[in-house]
């Protein structure tokens, strides 16, 4: 048996896609809800409703992807199982619904991944081989290990089976404001290769075509804003950091990309300090633990990147796997 890895010039899911996604998930899935704060109304002079992906399996939005991927696998290579490269979210996604197919996983992640990613992912069952970031690529090591295995390998974003997981995530988001009365103005979605953005892109492009969707990057990782502007798939330049370790790929997806240049209004990027200071918000208002890469959305609210006066808008809170020192120095340096 061969490598079975997915070619990111495969074609873009569509709506159908996504509602096969979101039945395939029904009962192994959880249908997070929809938030609304007063003091975060108050704050931000509009209507604010709060996706809280940080209450999924895994504790972040990876899983639906990871879930309805594995379950597009042939059942004759299942037992041969799957290779991921994570730094820890979509990681901790395949091992969960890897462990629930009864398939083995073994996923590649950097050493400097936060230590409650690594243990969660060994946690669920799955073989972590770690990289020194910078130094090595990981995707040749998971294409070498997929190929000694004869496993598949399962990417975190350029890949339509993710896709179309992630954007179960939109279509709930939308039903469940149309359940509140609520005509959305805009969508904010957390970025990093874009998977869950041209996801929930798509769901919103069949069933709530008037609302805008931007994506929000840490700063010097803004590849997908400016490819956006420059209308081409942009890199990061080298030497940027940021603690936002979730939202680090280097560059947007081939797919993704095709799918958020036809689909997306636009991108904002945030600061590690606007970060802190959504973390800080979301632990001392909203009663929330969010990792640094989940609070990107609501840090462009808090920072007044989006004018929301008058608006209603939705967010997503993306992850909550975060080291407690680091959500404590966040959450005390963004109280400040």
């Amino acid at each position: 048996m061969t490598s079975s890895s997915v070619s990111t010039a495969e074609t873009p899911p569509g709506y159908s896609d996504i509602l096969a996604a979101a039945k395939r998930l029904a009962g192994k899935a959880v249908v997070t809800p929809l938030l609304e704060s007063h003091a975060l109304n108050a704050r931000a002079g509009g209507r604010i409703l709060i996706k809280p992906e940080i209450l999924q399996r895994t504790g972040s939005f990876k899983f639906r992807g990871a879930y309805n991927r594995l379950g597009l696998i042939p059942a004759e290579d299942r037992a041969a199982g799957v290779v991921a490269f994570s730094s820890g979210n979509h990681a901790q996604g395949v091992a969960a619904a890897a462990a629930l197919y009864g398939m083995p996983a073994t996923i590649v992640m950097p050493a400097d991944a936060p230590a409650i990613k690594i243990a969660n992912t060994r946690g669920y069952g799955a073989a972590v081989e770690l990289y020194e970031r910078g130094s090595a690529s990981r995707e040749a090591r998971a294409e070498a290990i997929a190929a000694k295995l004869g496993a598949t390998v399962v990417r975190p974003y350029d890949d339509p089976g993710i896709v179309a997981g992630q954007g179960t995530c939109g279509l709930e988001i939308a039903a469940q404001a149309d359940a509140l009365g609520a005509q959305l103005d805009t969508l904010l979605v957390c970025c990093g290769g874009g998977g869950l953005a041209s996801g929930c892109a798509i769901a919103f492009a069949e069933v709530s075509p008037a609302t805008k969707i931007y994506t929000v990057e840490p700063a010097g990782f803004d590849d997908t804003r400016r490819s956006l502007t420059a209308g081409e798939r942009l890199a990061n330049a080298p030497g940027q950091a940021s603690f936002c370790d979730a939202l680090l790929a280097p560059t947007p997806g081939a797919l993704t990309f095709s799918i958020n240049q036809r689909l997306l209004a636009g991108g904002f990027a945030v600061s590690d300090a606007e970060v802190a200071a959504a973390m800080a918000y979301a632990f001392s208002v909203l009663k929330l633990v969010v990792e640094p890469g989940g609070a990107v959305c609501l840090a462009a609210v808090l920072a007044g990147k989006l004018d929301t006066r008058g608006k209603t808008v939705a967010l997503t809170l993306s992850g909550g796997n975060v080291d407690p020192e680091t959500h404590a120095k966040a959450v005390a340096a963004g109280s400040v």
